[in-house]
């Protein structure tokens, strides 16, 4: 950090990451979408920086967000696929901030056991009652989720029987009005956290569920489906030569699955009616969000902590909505794997700010970073932010020195990395799809726009920029033979790197 930056930084600065559940890049105005209703997020990246393209580390769940907590890749913290907690020999981030931080988690977790606080937080507040079968002590089986006892404590009935306790389906909670949700649950509790610890420095992190399936939600008709733009992927089979992995998951959602856990009736998948309706839905829930995040920004104000609070907003993963004629997400496309990165830093992002101002200042103005940001730099980029010395274990870079104008990403390349370890586990009664998601796939988005994906079976490269799309699959043309030895060099180096023994084909 720069010598003039690391002036202006107050000292033991507050941390509030807020993160969202399968919400894709293109939601916000300040990634093009100007048809969604979201002010505060809106508001917020005018002030913010924010990376044009940013990438999570795993298209799914558990190893994204074990990327984001500890700054490790997937193959590293072994959180290698959905439902497998997070190892207790692994650190996140707030085992390495000091020790008169206070440590909070709320929302969803996905990393073990959901409604038992994770060692290194001081306070847990959970929303999620689904992941029961997977908690390692059944003695947690009599602990409900505080979102679950606050639907409770409000008269709401519960609808499902889960190992011997009564619990809100997802289905069931979507269907409330708007000030029992999820987001608006964790937007209260947050506001409760801020105004009471407002004295001492924080770390506050918040997942909000939504806009996660089951696409439901008190905002369902905001939306006019008919109005909703559409790209020219949307219910389109992927490319004859795609990776068989796309195939199968355009089939899966075709045939139903993927949609909801929950929901056993969608109609007819290929009725575009349907899936218009689903991205409305999808849409209201993203405006849910965004006025759940605007209360915490709202109470940010009203506790005085505008000044020396880093507010930041990503999501884990993206989703399909129909491009390809996929739902949700595990696969390589964009769609998938880009999301919101917005990283305001007060004391950077305006200089110049007037600290007598009891609201975030008009002066401000968004700065945007081009180039590849992948989330991986997320965990060392904060701890530099915050003053504090960034361990060596950490497989990320600090990207403060972008931030503050020293640096550019001109040079980076993206990786993802589908751990796919499991493949011993494989049976001849396993559907093809699953057989494939439980071998490695890994990715390179490169600095020049070239993506190559390299797994068990057809390899798939798109040219980025003449092919945004990726409609195109070059992986089988002779005259792109030089930039896929490149690519796959890059992606080989990288796993020497990062001790990544994945055996990829070529």
């Amino acid at each position: 950090m720069s010598n003039e930056v690391n002036m202006l930084m107050p000292e033991s600065p507050n941390l509030i990451f807020i993160f969202t559940d399968q919400q894709r890049a293109d939601t916000l105005s300040c990634y093009g979408n100007r048809n969604i209703e979201a002010p505060n997020l809106n508001a917020l990246s005018q002030r913010s920086f924010v990376f044009d393209n940013a990438y999570v580390s795993a298209p799914v769940c558990t190893p994204s967000r074990g990327t984001l907590l500890s700054g490790l890749w997937p193959h590293t913290h072994r959180a290698v696929e959905n439902n497998i907690p997070l190892p207790s020999d692994v650190k996140t981030i707030v085992d390495l901030l000091p020790e008169n931080y206070l440590k909070a988690y709320h929302g969803k977790w996905h990393l073990g056991d959901e409604v038992i606080r994770r060692e290194g937080f001081d306070e847990w507040v959970s929303i999620e009652d689904q992941y029961r079968d997977y908690y390692s002590d059944e003695r947690y089986d009599k602990v409900l989720s505080d979102h679950c006892n606050f639907l409770k404590m409000n008269g709401f009935e519960p609808d499902k029987v889960s190992k011997g306790e009564k619990v809100f389906s997802r289905a069931y909670a979507a269907t409330m009005v708007e000030e029992f949700t999820k987001a608006q649950f964790l937007a209260s509790q947050a506001e409760q956290f801020i105004e009471k610890n407002k004295h001492r420095p924080f770390a506050l992190y918040i997942n909000i569920f939504e806009p996660h399936p089951p696409y439901d939600g008190p905002l369902n008709d905001l939306y006019d489906p008919a109005d909703i733009p559409v790209p020219p992927t949307f219910l389109k089979n992927p490319p004859d030569n795609a990776s068989e992995m796309h195939k199968l998951r355009a089939e899966a959602s075709l045939g139903g699955q993927g949609f909801d856990p929950d929901r056993d009736v969608w109609g007819d998948t290929g009725d575009e009616n349907l899936w218009r309706d689903i991205i409305a839905r999808y849409w209201g829930n993203v405006t849910l969000v965004d006025r759940a995040v605007g209360r915490i920004l709202n109470a940010v104000v009203q506790a005085g902590l505008q000044h020396n609070t880093i507010i930041v907003f990503t999501s884990e993963h993206g989703e399909q909505l129909g491009e390809f004629n996929i739902i949700q997400k595990t696969t390589f496309y964009e769609s998938s794997i880009k999301v919101p990165m917005i990283v305001h830093v007060p004391w950077i992002n305006n200089q110049k700010e007037n600290e007598g101002n009891d609201s975030f200042s008009p002066i401000q103005r968004m700065s945007r970073i081009e180039g590849r940001y992948s989330h991986i730099d997320t965990v060392p980029t904060l701890l530099d932010l915050m003053g504090i010395e960034v361990p060596e274990n950490l497989q990320g870079t600090s990207r403060v020195p972008v931030l503050n104008g020293e640096e550019t990403l001109e040079k980076s390349d993206v990786f993802i990395d589908w751990p796919g370890d499991m493949s011993h586990l494989i049976t001849e009664d396993m559907p093809d799809v699953k057989k494939l998601r439980m071998q490695p796939y890994r990715s390179i988005i490169s600095r020049e726009g070239w993506k190559l994906t390299l797994g068990p079976e057809q390899n798939e490269f798109y040219d980025l920029n003449e092919d945004p799309y990726e409609q195109n699959n070059l992986f089988d043309q002779v005259s792109e033979k030089s930039r896929i030895k490149d690519l796959t060099d890059r992606i080989n180096q990288w796993q020497v790197d990062t001790g990544d023994t994945a055996v990829l084909s070529k």
